[in-house]
């Protein structure tokens, strides 16, 4: 049995029919050299055999003393969570695009362990893709990452490779699959909540000197009043979800040619990419738009719960200089991690759960329109660096897939891989038409700070 942290707890709550909480992940791969025509179909018969579920996907949710926990599941069914799919004719980029927007629409069963992975054929060209979805109060984006590359081998040759949820156990990491008795649930609830609670005092501190500085600085109290825009608005439970790779070699030439960082400047093309698409929609808030951005504080290897905190960052959406809005946006992530330098990672999550609370009031209930604290989520999450490959086919591009919420219609989530940054935009289709433009809108934010650069 293993406890929820707040943290874990609150993706369940906030779960409903047209807000799934999972995270997911596309990975497209090309054939082995060597393999025959029906490969994808052969690889389906392997994965059927990999019956041995570790955790977490061997977990399910129960209760205990009122309290969510994960307990092993005895009737899991490998049937139910892997699925063997087939694009239709032509089976391109497009269908497979599709094909993700519609899997990432529907909710997972709450009954059954909270995952889903599908082996797709049918793309031509001698490829296959791998889409898979976890629930989010399972895993945070980082330790699904870490998963997932447990699953690939920089060597070409190595074969018999098990899929994520059969990846074995590390070594030295301890395991307890045995009932707990009452006395060691309540042990475990009184121990979590008495660590939360021995950092409130620092946490108040910090809460407050934030919103000093936030009187007294116009730029800084943007941040607790995020404008309203359309992206704040009630959605449906239809996603649409585009993804694109782009150079890490041109990112980097940006970096040093104005001293920021790789996270600046894709942030800065994201700032660029809703400018354009909401200035186009002749939606643009006269006051710069706020994006939430998840920052990983996990310091182990672990696999399980979510360990991350959040800096808001202005993305200066008023400024149309793209030289100056990448600047802003430099000292404002600057400036924001520098708060967390000296926090523990318990401070952190309950200094933003506190810095958020009246956002999250929002999101649940709709009932405090002036609490809008951010319009977006931009995420990143390092992938690979180096070509990675499964069982000799060999991993081509991999693409985050994230969680669009009600009044956050919006999630732009990019990852690393080799020499490229993966992006993938996911997003109610009704609220946001022709989120797919977004994509060029990116690309023409990378293009004119390449072109300031080379001035």
């Amino acid at each position: 049995m293993k406890s929820l942290s707040p943290t874990d707890q609150l993706f369940l709550w906030l779960e409903k029919r047209q807000q799934p909480m999972h995270v997911g992940g596309l990975q497209l791969f090309s054939f082995p050299e060597d393999a025959p025509d029906d490969y994808v179909a052969q690889l389906a018969e392997q994965l059927r055999q990999q019956t041995q579920v570790t955790s977490p996907f061997d977990r399910r949710l129960d209760s205990r003393l009122a309290q969510p926990v994960w307990v092993h599941d005895d009737h899991l069914d490998l049937e139910h969570h892997f699925r063997f799919d087939a694009l239709p004719t032509p089976g391109g980029v497009r269908e497979l695009l599709r094909f993700v927007s519609a899997e990432h629409s529907h909710l997972m069963d709450r009954e059954r362990p909270l995952w889903e992975f599908h082996l797709i054929e049918g793309l031509g060209n001698r490829q296959f893709a791998l889409y898979s979805k976890i629930h989010h109060s399972l895993v945070d984006g980082v330790s699904a990452m870490r998963m997932f590359q447990r699953m690939l081998s920089t060597d070409p040759s190595q074969r018999n490779m098990p899929p994520i949820w059969a990846l074995p156990r590390r070594r030295g990491r301890k395991t307890d699959d045995s009932q707990p008795s009452l006395w060691q649930t309540i042990g475990q609830i009184l121990g979590a909540s008495g660590k939360q609670l021995g950092t409130l005092p620092k946490v108040t501190r910090e809460l407050l000197r934030t919103v000093n500085e936030a009187r007294k600085d116009p730029a800084y109290d943007s941040i607790f009043h995020a404008p309203r825009c359309v992206l704040n608005e009630k959605i449906t439970g239809s996603r649409r979800f585009a993804a694109q790779s782009y150079s890490l070699a041109r990112i980097r030439g940006i970096c040093q040619a104005f001293g920021t960082t790789v996270n600046d400047v894709v942030t800065a093309m994201c700032a660029n990419a809703l400018r354009t698409y909401l200035m186009n929609q002749d939606a643009l808030p006269e006051k710069p738009l706020i994006a939430m951005v998840p920052v990983s504080l996990r310091k182990d290897d672990s696999a399980e719960g979510n360990q991350v905190g959040v800096i808001l960052a202005n993305l200066h959406t008023d400024e149309p200089d793209p030289v100056e809005r990448l600047t802003k946006i430099h000292e404002g992530i600057r400036a924001a991690k520098d708060r967390y330098a000296h926090m523990s990672s318990e401070e952190i999550i309950n200094y933003t759960a506190m810095m958020l609370s009246p956002a999250a009031f929002h999101l649940l209930t709709g009932l405090a329109p002036k609490w809008q604290t951010y319009n977006v989520v931009i995420s990143n999450v390092p992938g690979p660096k180096e070509t990675s490959y499964w069982n000799g086919a060999k991993l081509e591009g991999m693409y985050p897939v994230s969680i669009a919420m009600d009044r956050l219609a919006l999630n732009m989530t990019l990852t690393s891989y080799n020499d490229q940054v993966e992006f993938g935009l996911i997003g109610c289709r009704r609220t946001l038409p022709s989120l797919q433009r977004m994509l060029d809108y990116l690309e023409e934010g990378l293009t004119e700070l390449e072109q300031a650069a080379a001035r």
